[in-house]
């Protein structure tokens, strides 16, 4: 028997969660990728198959959870997590979020290990505090379009607290602010890809309202790091990871006009119900107890993604996602 420390990655084949297999594969653990492939894809962690230190298992986390042998730390990452996603999957989203988190805090407990579960900065909603820091409660709309991610997030906290209240399960809560990178997809409704897939297909940049609403990208090894650092930690109270570095999305769609050399304009269309004006992560809590700030500037994060994008397969630009939802 390996003496590795073992850890459970759901959502293991997501934009996040095959970076996080890539840091703990590294990092010397044995790394189990979890993911039902709705919206992973199985090619971000196939480099991975050939290590005898990486399994996957192809599972919905909102059906019973089994992993065989000890369990050390597990990471919750399984969930939709654009707009596009959880509008068309809203029921899948709810699901994951409370079914998905409620097997993963039972395998915890059965297992004794350490729990960290993927929070966002969406469940503060359309804040009315900015910058946005852990103890503010959010401004949040429960039965609007967005309310299926922002409350399936809002309940995985209530419930990971609990846990960690009255059955005195380690757990983690990271709230994750706007981040990107390579193995994002391109048509996931987000800004920064859908900015650069219409680039990359010669259509004009899509900005919503008059683009003064803000905000702040976290390049994905920064995010990383801040979810390895809190892991190890000994702090359970939800913290803040993202990058301050604040930007209105019409000044965003600017830079990546710039950055790819397109020749298409911006174009308006009407603002999305509930979208968030601002913003903005508060990280001096990361600072102040992890250690940790954003070290990449979003000029060189870009360049860095775009050549990723740019280097796919001219039909990886106009795939369209598909959904199977239960």
């Amino acid at each position: 028997m390996s003496n590795k420390k073992r850890i459970l990655i759901t959502g293991g084949a997501g934009f996040l969660g095959s970076h996080l297999c890539d840091r703990f594969i590294n990092e010397g653990y044995h790394v189990i990728a979890m993911d039902n492939l709705i919206t992973g894809d199985i090619r971000n962690i196939e480099h991975l198959f050939h290590l005898p230190n990486f399994e996957f298992y192809h599972h919905d986390v909102s059906k019973f959870v089994y992993v065989p042998g000890d369990l050390h730390y597990i990471l919750h990452f399984a969930s939709p997590a654009s707009p596009i996603d959880y509008l068309k999957i809203p029921i899948q989203t709810l699901k994951v979020g409370s079914l998905g988190i409620h097997n993963c805090l039972g395998l915890a407990k059965a297992k004794k290990a350490r729990l960290l579960i993927a929070s966002t900065s969406e469940i503060y909603g359309d804040p009315m505090v900015h910058p946005q820091n852990e103890d503010y409660w959010g401004n949040v709309n429960p039965i609007g379009p967005r309310g299926v991610y922002d409350e399936a997030k809002r309940f995985q906290e209530a419930i990971t607290m609990a846990y960690h209240t009255y059955h005195n399960l380690e757990t983690r809560i990271i709230r994750i602010f706007n981040t990107y990178g390579p193995r994002m997809r391109l048509n996931d409704g987000r800004a920064l890809p859908a900015f650069i897939g219409q680039a990359l297909r010669g259509e004009d940049l899509t900005v919503f309202g008059d683009g003064s609403q803000t905000r702040s990208f976290c390049y994905v090894d920064d995010l990383v790091e801040g979810i390895y650092r809190l892991l190890l930690s000994d702090y359970f109270m939800p913290v803040n990871i993202g990058n301050p570095d604040e930007i209105s999305l019409k000044d965003f769609a600017e830079e990546v006009i710039k950055l790819t050399g397109t020749t298409q304009k911006i174009i308006y269309k009407p603002l999305p119900v509930d979208d968030p004006k601002q913003r903005k992560p508060d990280i001096a809590r990361a600072k102040e107890i992890l250690g940790w700030e954003p070290k990449v500037n979003r000029a060189e994060g870009l360049k860095k993604t775009y050549e990723y994008f740019k280097n796919l397969p001219q039909e990886e630009w106009f795939k369209q996602p598909k959904f199977h939802d239960k």
